[in-house]
């Protein structure tokens, strides 16, 4: 009997670990290609982008002079790099404080019991839709000092010492490209606001109505309380999007006056592609990769440490 039993257990265990292997190789399989794809074009990159970052190199010469940490200290030094990071921290804030409440708001009102409130649902998209330099060559018209609307418009009541050159004043350039960043990008974070509203329970709303609640009471207790997962995703979105933030600013102002709309990206295009210096572009673009982990690691970890918090409590 015993005998008997411990080669039954063998074949249970044997079965079991076929089992096992099978449903490996079948995840794998799936998983495997996408993991190819990401760790060739995603990890390897990365890789390749730290190790040119050590050398001086146009990035065109076949010789390449090893410096060590050389462009590092360089970049620390960098007084045009560290403006470029400010601006895109301005970018992130002003993505957060905007982009993500006007997109929540906008996916609240689509479902306003409005007639027609249908329409605004591809009007309120519109702007994610128009190609990037479309947009900004639009907005560089509408900026313009002499005949854009913005200047026309403040001339029409009476604001004509509000005019400027919105796009190359150094104190408004940013804020100007800023603005036309968000309007363009809002839509987006509506798409998700709305796609996570309407995975709620009507019955939530239903049985908080019965309660006497208001519509701000079941917004802020009902609403809220379960967009937060939502919320998060959107701000980690937005913060990578604005640190990698390239197109719109090389289109309207290329960076400038006077470097005052300068970003990471828009630097180290120049550095690597305009100047040829491919070792400071490379440890320019690893160093915006490393600035993206801490920020992201960080709102990833405060984020868990407030649920685990919620948790205890």
């Amino acid at each position: 009997m015993l005998e008997k039993y411990k080669v039954m257990t063998n074949v249970k265990t044997n079965q079991a670990y076929k089992n096992k292997l099978k449903k490996a190789l079948v995840i794998t399989s799936f998983i495997g290609p996408a993991f190819m794809i990401y760790a060739l074009y995603v990890l390897y990159s990365i890789g390749v982008t730290f190790y040119y970052s050590l050398f001086q190199w146009t990035g065109i010469d076949a010789n390449k002079v090893f410096i060590g940490l050389g462009n590092y200290f360089q970049l620390i030094a960098d007084r045009v790099f560290w403006l470029s990071l400010e601006n895109n921290l301005i970018l992130i804030l002003a993505s957060l404080l905007t982009q993500i409440p006007f997109g929540l708001i906008m996916a609240l009102m689509l479902f306003a019991p409005i007639h027609g409130i249908r329409i605004f649902r591809t009007v309120y998209f519109l702007p994610l839709l128009m190609s990037t330099v479309a947009i900004g060559i639009l907005f560089t018209f509408i900026f313009d000092a002499n005949f854009g609307v913005v200047n026309q418009a403040l001339a029409a009541v009476g604001l004509d010492s509000w005019q400027r050159g919105w796009l190359g004043d150094e104190q408004t350039a940013m804020w100007t490209v800023t603005a036309t960043i968000c309007w363009q990008f809002a839509p987006f974070y509506m798409i998700l606001f709305r796609a996570a509203i309407v995975g709620i329970p009507e019955e939530l709303y239903e049985a908080a109505k019965i309660d006497g609640a208001s519509a701000v009471q079941r917004f802020k207790s009902i609403t809220l309380p379960l967009l937060l997962p939502t919320i998060v995703t959107s701000s980690i979105l937005a913060i990578i999007g604005s640190l990698k933030y390239f197109d719109l600013i090389y289109v309207m102002t290329n960076g400038g006056p006077n470097n005052s709309t300068e970003l990471m990206a828009t630097y180290m295009y120049k550095q690597a592609f305009t100047t040829f210096n491919m070792g400071y572009g490379s440890s320019i673009s690893f160093g915006m990769f490393v600035i993206a982990l801490l920020i992201t690691t960080f709102v990833l970890g405060f984020d868990h440490y407030k649920k685990k918090k919620g948790d205890l409590v």
